[in-house]
């Protein structure tokens, strides 16, 4: 049975995880003759056991995935991380670069949470994200507290905080804060990209939220940002119209 419809309630252009890789290296394939075992991939995806993707059989001839990401997705694995990831590129190969926060939606519906394996109650997806949203709420958050017991959490703990009232007054917070969390991954990997050599001509940046279903819904995707980076021009090409 199909779920798609649901999803599309919250993201409209959202697909299942492997519509989503079938386009991406259909298009990288027929636009720049690159093949997926050519391909160096990374993500930046949440340490969530549940965020086990999909691939379609094609995609596990792609190197890798490196892993840049932590809680919710955001790329704590750093500059050291993108550095060492960027030279394992093969020769005359390409980087593609995947970051994602994560939401749960529920065959019913319900935005932020999701069954998993072997439960019968459903739980928070993403935790984190959820449990800063909690604190949030409760004014638990003290500016520029992070510390070395809990650092990732209280790294999202402070991107919440930064946008304590957009975040309260939307309709749906838990998913605001997820669009929060995807503007900081977004500038962060923006950043850790201006940093990094690659010894290659491209670069693939997509950007998106990554959506888990119930435990017999599968997980979904939509795309924020599809970009190719010509490394030897700077140019940089908004490839979405085609993924669209």
């Amino acid at each position: 049975m199909s779920f798609i419809k649901t999803v599309k309630e919250h993201y409209s252009n959202a697909l299942t995880t492997e519509d989503t890789v079938n386009k991406l290296l259909d298009i990288i394939e027929n636009n720049f003759g690159l093949k997926p075992n050519q391909l160096m991939h990374a993500d930046s995806l949440c340490c969530d056991d549940v965020n086990a993707i999909q691939y379609p059989k094609r995609a596990y001839e792609m190197l890798g995935p490196f892993k840049l990401g932590g809680l919710d997705g955001y790329p704590f694995a750093g500059l050291t991380g993108m550095g060492a990831f960027a030279h394992h590129v093969p020769e005359n190969g390409a980087i593609v670069i995947f970051y994602a926060p994560h939401i749960g939606i529920t065959k019913d519906g319900k935005i932020g949470e999701i069954n998993r394996y072997g439960q019968t109650s459903n739980s928070s997806c993403c935790g984190a994200a959820k449990a800063g949203l909690t604190k949030l709420e409760n004014n638990q958050i003290k500016k520029g507290h992070i510390t070395d017991l809990d650092y990732q959490m209280n790294t999202i703990e402070q991107i919440l905080l930064a946008q304590k009232d957009r975040i309260l007054n939307a309709e749906i917070p838990i998913k605001e804060s997820t669009e929060v969390i995807y503007e900081a991954i977004d500038k962060q990997i923006d950043v850790l990209i201006s940093k990094t050599d690659y010894p290659c001509k491209h670069i693939f940046q997509i950007g998106a939220v990554f959506i888990n279903g119930d435990r017999d819904m599968g997980s979904f995707c939509s795309y924020k940002r599809f970009e190719h980076i010509n490394l030897e021009t700077n140019e940089r090409t908004d490839l979405m119209s085609s993924f669209l």
